[in-house]
């Protein structure tokens, strides 16, 4: 990528940044001071009602109630004993280090031991790359499924002789709509109807789950009252297919830029092309109407002395080479082909130059001139019997010996 092209892509990107983090803001500081005024309220009502605690005393107890909450504990119990409704059984530890290896990394639950943290690290950095390689896996196969299950759909459009590229763009839509109703929709009515959520609360889990944010705000299976085991288990699988789907997609929208990539230089190169002949084609028009351009004259001056030139040897005159008498034309009934006329070279370039040496008779004969190798190398031969030549004669038989 140019330096241009990356200071202008991030530049853009900063622009999306800061528009973002202005209207953020404009959306959620009034819900933040609004939460901040009621909780001084409610300290406030607390305070007056037991004026035996002091404001510094309720205030570390407000904090510890945040990390206790932060750790996982239920404030509706006191119970410690009961692992069902523990933050880390083993549908909810399952769930937990799926999230890691996925990085979307929710963060209702958090680590509190120096052991569990530094397992953390070694865990994250061995399974992404794990998770990677079969997230990878799992999207071809699911991406192949349902572009196989598509092409059958495509092979029923065609029968109806829809167009090719109707169909294309057909298959294209039934890809998103087929893969947003069993990734999606269909998920957020499950959850609508086992989380008790609304259907804007569901399907935010669902995008920012999908798009690995996690924000942690909703999660599936972090109500205490859900204590079916193997549910977040399966919001894991979920998670898995719904990744893969995505990764699908962006494959897809991946190949389908290149192909439009590749025919639009290719169409560019054609036009390219067509520019530069027709602008040969014009230019060698407006030229030939010109004429010649004009030489533009020298400067007279003085007369330049004459250049002594050199004594040559003598050059002896080579004799002539007897001249071959061209045969007359056999009268005949068909009408043979029209010969080249005498002088005019033959090309000959896939011949050998022996083979056009030992057919120079017949060459000759037909009244065609030899072709400049063959003159050579014959000239380097030593000089053949001249053959008598023949001169309009009577008639022969056709019976005759030649």
């Amino acid at each position: 990528m140019r330096g241009t092209t990356l200071l202008a892509l991030l530049a853009l990107v900063l622009l999306y940044l800061v528009s973002g983090a202005l209207v953020f803001r404009a959306l959620e500081q009034p819900h933040e001071q609004q939460a901040q005024r009621e909780l001084g309220e409610v300290r406030e009502k607390f305070l007056r009602a037991h004026p035996c605690v002091s404001d510094q005393e309720l205030g570390h107890f407000i904090k510890e109630v945040a990390d206790a909450l932060g750790g996982g504990a239920d404030p509706e119990t006191n119970s410690t004993s009961n692992s069902s409704h523990s933050a880390w059984n083993l549908g909810s530890a399952f769930f937990f280090s799926g999230t890691i290896i996925t990085t979307i990394g929710y963060g209702n639950a958090a680590l509190r031991t120096d052991a569990g943290r530094l397992f953390c690290i070694f865990y994250a950095l061995v399974g992404i790359p794990l998770f990677g390689i079969l997230l990878a896996g799992v999207g071809d196969r699911l991406g192949s499924s349902l572009r196989r299950g598509i092409g059958h759909i495509e092979a029923i459009f065609l029968k109806w002789h829809v167009p090719p590229e109707l169909v294309r763009v057909l298959s294209a839509v039934l890809f998103l709509v087929i893969g947003c109703l069993l990734f999606v929709l269909a998920p957020m009515f499950v959850f609508c109807y086992v989380e008790g959520w609304s259907k804007l609360e569901a399907i935010y889990f669902v995008i920012v789950t999908l798009t690995t944010v996690g924000f942690g705000d909703y999660v599936a299976g972090a109500d205490p009252k859900q204590d079916t085991p193997a549910y977040q288990p399966l919001v894991w699988f979920w998670i898995l297919l719904g990744l893969a789907y995505f990764a699908s997609v962006l494959t897809t929208i991946g190949n389908w830029l290149r192909v439009v990539s590749r025919r639009t230089r290719a169409e560019m190169g054609g036009l390219t092309a067509q520019a530069a002949s027709w602008t040969g084609t014009v230019t060698a028009r407006v030229t030939q109407r010109a004429g010649p351009p004009a030489l533009p004259l020298e400067k007279e001056g003085p007369p330049l002395p004459p250049l002594p030139v050199p004594a040559l040897p003598a050059i002896q005159p080579r004799p002539p080479e007897p001249q071959l008498q061209p045969r007359p034309p056999e009268p005949s009934g068909k009408a043979e082909p029209p010969s080249p006329p005498t002088g005019s070279a033959l090309d000959y370039p896939s011949e050998n130059l022996a083979f056009i040496d030992e057919s120079s008779d017949t060459q000759s004969e037909r009244g065609c001139a030899l072709p400049r190798a063959s003159r050579g190398r014959r000239r380097a031969n030593p000089p053949r019997k001249p053959t008598r030549p023949r001169g309009p004669g009577p008639p022969r038989n056709k019976s005759e010996p030649l």
